[in-house]
């Protein structure tokens, strides 16, 4: 029983406190005005009244009610119904107006009325929550008051307070305030269930469902949530609606539903909140940042940026979402039906209501249910205390990873919950039933809407009757006040009046009499046993649907395994090993682990030996690293026994335990884990001997247990009344002491996991609770050197104790902690809990000496045997410079050498990585022991390395290896090793270091290539040496000259040094003489080469000509240097020497061809309008057309107007201003001169002249600009060189339209961005082609993001990482395709007969491609090996792309990044190599070599940024004449040379070229491949582009007698695994002609002949080839190759494609241009030479000669195509439909021929054909060919028939 009202209160303006615009209330009258005992009266209770604070208002306002609530200091809740109304006063502003003349607040003009209304109000005070009835009550009072009935207030007042009810029980009571009313007050069934009227009903229709459930979530997950409406009893609705929707969790922060003005400062505290607020204050409510406001006026929920609200688990919020629109909105799902039903309204606002809560105690259900399986009760006497096992619930549902549950489970309202309904004797509720008796109806009902509705609806009706157990009664009858006066009534209401608290308190204290007498109400209260439900786990499925499809397999596989290493089966165990560490992924199989090793432990020990330990070791740590931290599903509980029975013995008396192995998991350092275990362990003691020790004290299967538990702990507190003092004492200490007993079993231990093996090294809680202990695998160091190592590295023994007892301390530490948390919570007696402290610090260091012992021992053990560290194979001058340490090879994102796509798993590996002078070499075997034989081996070169990073990396095995590192070379490799628990961290440094200093010498002469054969100890510290003396002097002229040209200060660096380590006497003669001095004026342009060169400067001077681009030049035709070095006149351009000094330009090579009619003066001046003074030099010309090609930079903003802009052409006379400008003219005119078709009459020759019919801009060329349009100078051009129509193959335009139009006679292509605002002159023979080209960084982010692509760090299953995806985004076919659409647009106009000048960037990067990949397509000659090695001699070398600085070779570069040019331009000319497959005498094996050597520094070929800079540090010309040491070699292409001479590998066996063909390339980016470079490896020997390590690596693999290759000799099986990314395929089934060749060699070798280098073997064949199709006539193929090159171009080009590694593949032969099926490619069988070998006939026939005629047959019958076959052997002539076919159609025997002549054209016959085409056989009937081959067919015809 309860009072209805504990305090009745009148609260009134006050005046005497009136201050600023605020006014204050006051407290005029409170009844009883002492406090009750039981509940003291609450402060503030003014404040409450007014929330928008007192004040007066001129007009009289209508009465209010509302109810706050406050809380107390005990978080009882108090509700104050204010009743409000107003009572008119004399403004007590006016006579203090009159008083000063100004009042401050006073706003002048504003007339103040002369009367004014104060705020009353009436509170009334309650613990219980009757709005209705407390609204009655104050409207009675108020009534009595307004319309004077003749009841005193007093008594109504008095009765008021005096009224007592039920709190609950569903009773109901009738009360009267003795003023003529009645009302019925009906109590809650259950007062644990909230009442909540219709306010939830009210909540979801102001704010809607999704935005209440986001309300709902926030609550539960402890967010600060504020409620804005200008009404305050809805305010209070909402408030109260949120809280019953929680049930049956409570929230238990600040809660108040009405915060008065005064107190908004509130909101900022940093505790989770609901608060109500009036929209008055919403400005101030603007600024907070994190806390979601709703407003339920507007309907609208506000989550701040920064709050992330976790939502319900997936499916139960779309159930729940479901169900609360059916409730609330049934009509949604008829809405689409046919026939409707007639009505389908939703229930009345009270029943809906209850059904919204139903919904969400429906939802609790769910998100609880067999939450009892997961309580550990630790005490039941005096009072049950009960802990909830977290992880084990979380685990158990499968819900570990979901951020909803997990915040509401460490929630506040949870604990609330779990202290309240944990104990397991207590009254039940609905809630308690719902989880005990509905779970399986809820799973049920799951799929099925409806039939959760009715569900819901049977929920909603008990929530109904709980809060109307008599719903039919409603006989209130209470008086209410008269129709209330008009506002501005003239009479005045009476104020109201002061009430007499002595007859207020008479009333009070005559009821408090009558109570005591009264005998006392003695409510039976209905506890039980709370019945659990059905367990957890029964039904639920890992998340991830763990049922694995071979999970019996599995378990199976793990059984295996542990019996065989019980049976001592080593060799069988260690086979299923990988298998088991695989299935322990699955829970099914770690819990199998955990019950097979339980059989095998008796009486708590199982001693193993050294082999078993291991194995059981790396089990149990690989079951454990897949658990996580929470342990949800129990495995580290159920291990934790077992490691410490599981142990070996080390020595006398020295046992090792499991425990010292597997300390390495987060979760030993998990306090809540520790928790968990304690509590349980706890329970099941005490549930041992409650049972009176019937039981045996054993793990039984979980369920029984705890069910056991919480049962018997029920019935204990059943009978705890009943027992005696002594018997309750006696359990109560029989508990307590249990728990103490088992608070020091947990400190042993613990000390056991937290302990490392070796105290001295390690602080495990330090960090964040993982240590690094020293070894892992079996917990002892390998071996002793790796022992004393460590020690070195690790340990200074000065500090060895403070450490120990650093690590001492800190597990004292934790232990401390976790036995103050568990004693406290489970009631441990103060002097226990200080027996304990004391106990623990002994308990830790006498462990410590016995791992001590332990640790000493396990070091003298044997070492496990660990795969030895392979050595690698070195080249000559390549020295080691750390030695290698163990390292394992983690698998990157390429999932090849994993074994996932099929193959063995070669990854993970374990070996050692080695840093050399050159390389990063990892050599290892793989981790598999089924695939353990085989040698992995991935290197790359030091100086390609683009990304080092640190990473930490856990292996699948038993190792924890902390440290990782993950290095990306730029040859498309990337190593991710993590170091073995041998290497010291330090020494993992050193290796960083070292790496480094390799990776960014100081200096260009730190890298490789100059070091080579020094050595490499010095190497870290490698300071440039001083060099000779006689150097010094030799070049001092040149470089004193050069200065004072230069005009700038260099240091003074040598023209030529050559490494001193070599012995050049026989050079240094002419070294001596070979100065070059400079004479001494500036400009020696005038002066002609032969005055500027003295007769001692001829050797320089022979050198410079000597160089490659001076044999090119000669070649060209562009110039020569005779011996008399005079000009010869009639020459257009001419060598000139103006740059011979690099004073010019310094990366231009030293000679260079310009126009004859230009002066050097000229030239020099023109320089300055170039970036980096590249002017425009000739490069290459078209002997045909004798058009030139022209390299430069860009101009210079202020070159670009001057040389547009000028608006005359070059008769005007020179200007000052326009001097360079009109030079720049004269240099274009006097190239344009040089053309021969300049001179031929042709009119005006600009392209400007003729409007094309081609206006298509989307065409072939459309795309090399950026946008549609050409640019400002000329739109036509654009137009003409997109046309549409393109009858060439490759899409570029015809040949004839660009020879029938008129065109200018220079072509610069410009960058875009470079010509803006120049006007072209229609004088002028130039037209300007801009273009948009690739920025240098578009090619860093590109290539960073191709390398992404092609060597991901990590497997990835997201779409959006795909290869081709990340391919695609990488952009690099992009940039692919605009260089060769770029160069493919220039071959054409060069073709064409104009001349070409590429002027882009600072003309270093993008021309040189651009210049380079015209001559090759232009050009035969640069096609073969000598031709491309000028080319990018004299291209990319000389004129000075930066290799150094864009290979980032040198710590000044490093900053620039990596960006592969060349690398770039080698891609594009291996697509032109796959399109024009015979048209290249090298392989594709030659680009990848030169890909790979051009960033390895192994050669000084791609070293430095010039000539200029070569020559400095005389490198240029060394090459020359110097093989004192064979085995270095210093330049590229000398390396391949000998290679060549060697072996056949970089030669391309289908070379077969056309004379001066040009190739037109596709340049789409669906024609384009990705290189296999990018993307292949061989792991069996590391890349094989150093030769000499590929082969003495195979040659060491066959002296081990493994019969490596394929076509050993031996009659033998050659049958041969190859597997993927492991062996080379070319090497192993190498392409017919390689086979016979080395067929040949074994065979000369055999016959002891001496060997014929196979360049000449290959030559003498291809001659006798020719020789006999001379013979012969007819066309024919060896080896399956074509060699002589009578197929036409265009069959040759686009039909024949044969993959560079190819078998021998046959090309057939097709006498019609019209078929394309002749022009597709057929495979052959490498082991025939014929041409014909794809025809599988069934006549074992030898076809001589085929192809397709037209026949003629019977006098009208049509001409049809038939596929001929001349047969030799048979002598006949067969027909075929069509090629394929097998049955013959015809046959002519050859005997009954009479004659084969040539035929005349007749009618009818097919047309397009020559007249000479057609041939008579005379015979029945004629037959005619429709080629220009029926010559061949003839002479063919005729030899089969000689040769009868």
């Amino acid at each position: 029983m309860a009072r209805l009202a504990d305090y009745f209160v009148v609260v009134g303006y006050d005046l005497d406190k009136r201050g600023g615009s605020e006014g204050q209330g006051h407290i005029l009258q409170r009844f009883p005005e002492k406090d009750w005992e039981d509940n003291p009266f609450p402060q503030g209770i003014e404040l409450f009244c007014q929330p928008n604070g007192w004040q007066l208002v001129p007009e009289r306002e209508r009465p209010s009610f509302f109810v706050s609530v406050l809380t107390d200091i005990n978080s009882e809740r108090h509700y104050c119904a204010c009743f409000t109304f107003w009572e008119g006063l004399d403004n007590p502003q006016l006579p203090k107006a009159e008083a000063s003349e100004v009042d401050e607040d006073e706003v002048p003009g504003l007339v103040q009325p002369a009367q004014v209304f104060a705020p009353k109000s009436l509170v009334l005070v309650s613990r219980l929550d009757h709005t209705e009835v407390f609204r009655n009550c104050l409207g009675l009072i108020y009534a009595v008051h307004v319309d004077s009935l003749s009841v005193p207030l007093e008594t109504v007042i008095g009765n008021l307070l005096t009224c007592i009810i039920p709190v609950a029980g569903g009773s109901q009571r009738t009360i009267t305030l003795g003023a003529g009313d009645r009302q019925v007050i009906q109590t809650p069934i259950n007062d644990s269930l909230p009442v909540s009227g219709s306010s939830v009903a009210h909540l979801f229709r102001q704010l809607g469902i999704v935005n209440v459930l986001y309300l709902f979530c926030a609550a539960l997950t402890e967010h600060k949530i504020l409620f804005l409406s200008s009404s305050y009893q809805r305010l209070t609705d909402a408030c109260r609606a949120l809280l019953a929707i929680m049930f049956p969790l409570k929230y238990s922060f600040t809660y108040v539903p009405i915060l008065p003005g005064k107190l908004l400062e509130v909101l900022s505290t940093p505790t989770p909140f609901i608060i109500g607020v009036n929209s008055f204050f919403r400005s101030e409510t603007q600024e907070l940042l994190d806390v979601i406001i709703a407003d339920l006026d507007g309907g609208t929920v506000t989550i701040p940026e920064c709050v992330h609200i976790s939502l319900l688990p997936d499916p139960l919020l779309q159930q729940t979402q479901t169900a609360l629109s059916m409730v609330l909105d049934p009509e949604l799902e008829m809405a689409d039906h046919a026939f409707p039903p007639s009505s389908t309204q939703p229930s009345t606002l009270k029943i809906q209501d209850k059904e919204i809560r139903a919904v969400f105690l429906w939802l609790f259900g769910q998100l609880f249910h067999g939450y009892r399986w997961c309580l550990h009760i630790i005490r039941i006497h005096p009072e049950p205390v009960i802990r909830f096992h977290k992880a084990a619930f979380l685990g158990q549902r499968a819900l570990t990873e979901d951020d909803f549950l997990m915040k509401v489970l460490d929630g506040m309202a949870f604990a609330g919950f779990i202290s309240e309904r944990g104990p397991p004797y207590r009254p039940t509720d609905l809630f308690d039933d719902l989880i005990a008796n509905q779970v399986e109806r809820i799973r049920q009902e799951e799929c099925s809407p409806h039939k959760v509705m009715n569900h819901i609806k049977e929920l909603a009706e008990q929530l109904f009757k709980n809060e109307n157990p008599y719903p039919a009664v409603a006989m209130h009858k209470v008086q209410r006040p008269a129709e209330s006066p008009g506002h501005n009534d003239p009479k005045n209401l009476a104020m109201f009046p002061l009430l007499d608290d002595v007859t207020v308190q008479l009333f009070i204290d005559h009821a408090a009499a009558k109570l005591q007498t009264a005998p006392p109400v003695v409510k039976a209260e209905l506890k039980g046993m709370v019945p659990s439900g059905p367990p957890l786990g029964e039904y639920i499925v890992d998340r991830h649907g763990h049922v694995l499809a071979n999970s019996a397999r599995r378990l199976e596989v793990v059984r295996n395994c542990i019996t065989y290493i019980f049976d001592n089966k080593m060799l069988e165990a260690k086979k299923l090993m990988p298998a088991v560490l695989r299935a322990l992924k699955g829970r099914a199989a770690r819990v199998c682990l955990t019950q097979e090793l339980n059989q095998h432990v008796l009486q708590n020990r199982a001693v193993l030996d050294d082999q078993q330990f291991d194995y059981i070791v790396r089990m149990m740590n690989c079951t454990l690293q897949d658990c996580s931290h929470m342990d949800e599903h129990g495995i580290a509980a159920i291990l934790l026994p077992l490691v410490t029975a599981f142990c070996r013995k080390l020595g006398a008396g020295i046992t090792q335990f499991a425990y010292s192995c597997v300390q390495e998991h987060m979760v030993w350092t998990n306090m809540q884990f520790w928790e968990a275990m304690f509590y349980s362990d706890v329970q099941n003691h005490i549930r041992v001997f409650l049972d009176n020790g019937q039981q045996e004290s054993g793990p039984a299967a979980g369920g029984q247990e705890l069910l056991g538990a919480l049962e018997l702990a029920s019935e204990q507190s059943r009978l705890w009344p009943t027992l005696s003092k002594e018997q309750q004492s006696e359990r109560v200490q029989k508990e307590e002491s249990t728990v103490f007993s088992q608070a020091i079993h947990y400190a042993n231990r613990m000390s056991y996991l937290l302990l490392p093996l070796d105290t001295s090294k390690n602080r495990l809680l330090n960090r964040s609770g993982i240590g690094d202990v020293e070894s892992v695998s079996n917990s002892y160091v390998t071996n002793s050197i790796a022992g004393s190592m460590a020690e070195s590295y690790d340990t200074e023994s000065g500090f060895e104790d403070a450490e120990s007892s650093d690590v001492a301390n800190s597990v004292v530490r934790f232990i401390n902690r976790f036995v103050d948390k568990v004693c406290n919570e489970s009631g441990v007696t103060n002097e226990h809990l200080k027996a304990l402290h004391t106990m623990i610090p002994d308990i830790v260091q006498m462990h410590i000496e016995t791992l001590d012992a332990v640790h000493r021992e396990s070091k003298r053990l044997p070492p496990i045997q660990k795969p030895k560290l392979l050595r690698p194979i070195l080249l000559a001058g390549e020295e080691l410079v750390m030695d290698g340490m163990r390292v394992h090879l983690i698998s990157d994102g390429r999932e090849e050498a994993t074994g996932a796509l099929g193959g063995p798993p070669l990854l993970p590996a374990e070996g050692a990585i080695f840093l050399t002078t050159y390389r990063l070499i990892f050599k290892g075997t793989p981790n598999d022991p089924l695939v353990g034989e085989q040698v992995v081996t991935r290197s790359f070169p030091i100086a390609s390395l683009t990304k080092e990073k640190r990473i930490s990396v856990s292996l699948s095995m038993d190792q924890f290896i902390q440290e990782g590192l993950q290095l990306r070379s730029c040859t498309f490799q990337l190593l991710k090793i993590a170091f073995d628990e041998e290497v010291a961290s330090d020494l993992a440094e050193v290796f960083r270091k070292h790496m480094h200093k390799l990776r960014y010498p100081q200096h260009v002469q730190g890298t490789f290539a100059f070091t080579v054969g020094q050595s490499g100890k010095t190497l870290v510290e490698h300071k440039t040496k001083d060099k000779n003396q006689s150097i010094k002097t030799l070049s001092k002229n040149l470089v004193k000259s050069a200065k004072r040209t230069i005009g700038r200060q260099y240091v003074t660096r040598k023209k030529y040094s050559p490494p001193t380590w070599e012995n050049r006497s026989s050079l240094q003669s002419e070294l001596d003489e070979d100065e070059l001095s400079v004479s001494e004026e500036l400009d020696q342009g005038s002066l002609t080469l032969s005055s500027t060169i003295r007769s001692s400067d001829r050797q320089t001077m022979s050198n410079v000509v000597e160089r490659a681009c001076c044999r090119d030049y000669q070649r060209l035709g562009l110039g020569t240097l005779s011996n008399s070095l005079t000009r010869s006149k009639n020459e257009p351009f001419r060598i000139s020497t103006v740059n011979r000094m690099y004073t010019v330009c310094r990366s231009y090579p030293g000679l260079l061809i310009v126009p004859q009619s230009i002066p050097d003066s000229t030239i020099q001046r023109i320089s300055r309008c170039y970036r980096q003074n590249r002017f425009p030099v000739v490069c290459w010309r078209n002997s045909r057309t004798k058009a030139v090609l022209l390299r430069s930079a860009g101009l210079h903003a202020k070159g670009v107007v001057g040389f547009f802009k000028s608006p005359n052409a070059t008769s005007a006379g020179p200007s000052q201003a326009d001097s360079t400008s009109l030079e720049q003219e004269k240099y274009m005119q006097a190239i344009i001169s040089s053309m021969p078709s300049y001179c031929e009459p042709s009119g005006r020759n600009t392209l400007g002249g003729f409007t094309s019919t081609h206006m298509s801009t989307s065409g072939k060329w459309g795309s090399i600009r950026g946008s549609g349009r050409l640019s400002a100078y000329n739109p036509e051009v654009g137009n003409r060189l997109s046309s549409k129509e393109s009858p060439q193959p490759n899409g570029g335009p015809s040949e004839a339209l660009f020879l029938r139009q008129q065109r200018a006679y220079l072509y610069i292509i410009g960058d875009k961005t470079q010509l803006k605002g120049g006007k072209q002159d229609s004088f002028q023979q130039w037209e300007v082609v801009p273009i948009e080209v690739c920025d240098v960084r578009q090619v860093k982010n590109s290539f960073k993001k191709l390398i992404k692509a092609c060597v991901p760090s990590s497997a990835t299953s997201e779409p959006s990482m795909t290869f081709h995806r990340c391919l695609e985004e990488s952009e690099w076919m992009c940039l692919l395709h605009r260089v060769l659409q770029v160069s493919v647009l220039v071959v054409e106009l060069l073709d064409t007969g104009s001349s070409v000048m590429v002027s882009l960037e600072d003309g270093w990067d993008v021309t040189t491609q651009v210049v380079s990949l015209v001559q090759l397509l232009s050009d035969p000659y640069y096609r073969t090996f000598d031709g491309f090695r000028l080319l990018v001699e004299k291209e990319w070398l000389s004129f000075g792309h930066r290799f150094s600085h864009r290979g980032a070779q040198t710590l000044a570069s490093q900053s620039s990044g990596f960006t592969p040019v060349f690398l770039q331009f080698l891609d594009c000319v291996h697509q032109i190599h796959l399109q024009f497959p015979m048209e290249f005498e090298f392989s594709q094996y030659y680009l990848k070599f030169l890909a790979y050597h051009y960033v390895s520094n192994r050669f000084r070929t791609f070293l430095l940024d010039s000539d200029y800079e070569r020559i400095e540090l005389g490198v240029l010309y060394e090459e020359k004449g110097e093989r004192k040491n064979p085995q270095v070699c210093k330049s590229v292409w000398d390396y391949i040379d000998r290679l060549n001479k060697k072996t056949p590998i970089f030669f391309n066996y289908m070379f077969s070229p056309e004379d001066e063909e040009v190739l037109r390339p596709y340049s789409f980016i669906s024609n384009l491949k990705v290189w296999d470079f990018y993307t292949e490896e061989t792991l069996s020997e590391g890349p094989s582009y150093d030769w000499e390590l590929v082969q003495r690596g195979r040659q060491e693999r066959l002296a081990e007698e493994v019969p490596d290759k394929p076509d050993t000799t031996t009659p033998k099986s050659q049958r041969c695994i190859v597997w993927p990314c492991y062996d080379s395929r070319s090497r192993v089934v190498p392409d017919a002609i390689t086979k016979l060749l080395q067929d040949l060699q074994s065979l000369e070798a055999e016959l002891g002949l001496p060997p014929e280098k196979w360049k000449d073997t290959w030559d003498k064949i291809k001659a006798n080839q020719r020789a006999e199709a001379k013979l012969e006539n007819r066309p024919s193929f060896n080896n399956s190759l074509l060699m002589s090159s009578n197929l036409s171009h265009q069959r040759r080009s686009q039909g024949v494609y044969l993959p560079e590694s190819g078998v021998g593949s046959s090309i057939n032969l097709a006498m019609d241009r019209e078929t394309s099926t002749t022009s597709t490619p057929v495979a052959g069988r490498p082991s025939t030479s014929t041409l014909y070998s794809q025809f599988q006939s069934t006549e074992s026939e030898n076809r001589s000669f085929e192809g397709i005629l037209f026949k003629k047959g019977a006098l009208l019958k049509p001409w049809k195509p038939r596929w001929f076959v001349l047969d030799k052997t048979k002598h006949q002539l067969r027909y075929y439909e069509t090629r394929q076919d097998k049955e013959c159609k015809g046959v002519i025997e050859l005997a009954e021929v009479e004659s084969v002549i040539p035929g005349t054209p007749t009618m009818g016959a097919p047309k397009n054909i020559e007249e000479k085409a057609f041939f008579d056989v005379s015979y029945q009937s004629p037959q005619k060919s429709t080629r220009p081959n029926a010559q061949l067919w003839m002479d063919s015809i005729q030899s089969c028939l000689s040769d009868a």
